[in-house]
């Protein structure tokens, strides 16, 4: 088990079980393991998901985005829950923004 820390200091897990996820449903990120934990602390946009979700958003090319799914349970625990490839970014979800 590793861990990030979210734009809020909270530090992330991400699990073997959480790793295995990923892999199986988005075979693309096999051998992205290290992307994935440091878009939580590299990011340019954090998104509101569902229940209480936020997604780290990190440009990875021209229009494609690495999204990390992931959950703050208090000031000092969260976990990852998934993460894939995407175009598209819902601006109206926009919570936390990089500084340019």
């Amino acid at each position: 088990m590793d861990i990030a820390y979210s734009v809020n200091g909270v530090p992330i897990r991400l699990t073997e079980e959480r790793w295995f996820h990923i892999v199986e449903n988005h075979d693309d990120l096999a051998g992205h393991y290290d992307d994935i934990l440091n878009a939580i602390e590299s990011l340019d946009f954090v998104l509101r998901g569902y229940k209480g979700a936020q997604i780290a958003i990190k440009g990875i090319a021209r229009r494609r985005y690495l999204a990390v799914v992931y959950k703050e349970l208090n000031k000092n625990d969260g976990f990852l829950l998934s993460a894939y490839i995407t175009t598209k970014i819902k601006k109206g979800f926009i919570i936390w923004r990089k500084e340019t």
